[in-house]
């Protein structure tokens, strides 16, 4: 029998606790959390997971350490920090980030992990909170082929449906992509739904009718119909300050390359204005609020 890589997690938010249970109820071998807060242990209730009390104590005994942070800043600092993972003589062989990051930053995250014998794989995830609790995420994976093979088994534990895109940075690529996608939509069928009921046509029903057309979308059978119908907004789920950051880093990357980004540009004026008439801190399709009342959107 071949010895299990003691896996190692930081990061127990709303996604990064639901995918360390996962892996904690199916990986073989030790797994070991950490996270700043300690109500995120909860997440871990009823599992074998351990908990770690600092960084130094993933990064000496895990094999393989998964990250789920709020983004690029965050990840560098426990990468490479003074207390970081990196920062010790026994440290990990692959780190695995899960986190939404620039496309630059897990290209010179890797580089610099390189340089110390630590191998690195951008692999963002996609779905909802309930995906990530089902272990059902779609995972968009950078990675160099021969990583990818050994860490593709791990995220199986996570994720129903896995991506290698390319090279390191090409995960954060596709998930950037992702997002801005769902965004822009939301956005659009915000527009249509008060449009539709001012017109005349019952919100329900327009959802009812689209999704049978080939104007059907997830988000119109997810954000539409869960939130955006019954204009539920709940905090603690994805605000519309994280979508502004995720819009920041699709921008940085279409000017990068020379493309102009005049929808995502509209998005972002879009979610501004969200979160800064009422909705900071609430789920993203309040956009339709702004929409309903007429927000001016600024510049």
């Amino acid at each position: 029998m071949s010895v299990q890589p003691v896996i190692g997690f930081v990061g127990l938010g709303v996604m990064g606790g639901a995918m360390c249970r996962n892996i904690a109820l199916k990986h073989p071998g030790d797994v070991i959390a950490f996270d700043m807060s300690s109500a995120a242990f909860a997440a871990l209730d009823g599992t074998k997971a351990r908990r770690a009390k600092s960084l130094r104590e993933v990064a000496e005994q895990a094999d393989i350490v998964f990250l789920s942070l709020p983004g690029g800043l965050q990840v560098e600092q426990v990468c490479m920090g003074a207390e970081g993972l990196a920062s010790v003589l026994k440290r990990p062989s692959i780190i695995v980030d899960l986190s939404t990051t620039t496309v630059a930053v897990a290209r010179t995250l890797a580089e610099r992990l390189a340089s110390v014998g630590v191998a690195f794989a951008d692999a963002p995830v996609a779905r909802t909170r309930e995906a990530a609790q089902r272990g059902e995420l779609s995972i968009m994976v950078g990675a160099e082929a021969a990583l990818y093979a050994k860490i593709e088994p791990l995220l199986r534990y996570m994720g129903s449906d896995v991506t290698h895109c390319g090279g390191i940075g090409c995960g954060q690529v596709v998930k950037l992509v992702n997002n801005a996608l769902v965004f822009e939509n939301t956005v659009a069928i915000a527009e249509m739904m008060v449009l539709s009921e001012r017109a005349g046509v019952a919100p329900e029903v327009l959802l009812d009718a689209v999704a049978k057309g080939s104007g059907d979308s997830f988000a119109l059978r997810n954000h539409a119909r869960k939130s955006m119908l019954p204009r539920q907004f709940p905090e603690k789920s994805f605000p519309p300050e994280y979508v502004l950051k995720d819009i920041s880093y699709v921008l940085e990357l279409a000017h990068q390359v020379n493309v102009s980004a005049h929808v995502t540009e509209l998005a972002r004026r879009y979610y501004a204005a969200t979160a800064s008439n009422g909705w900071s801190g609430r789920y993203f399709p309040a956009v339709i609020e702004v929409v309903d009342r007429g927000i001016d959107l600024g510049e």
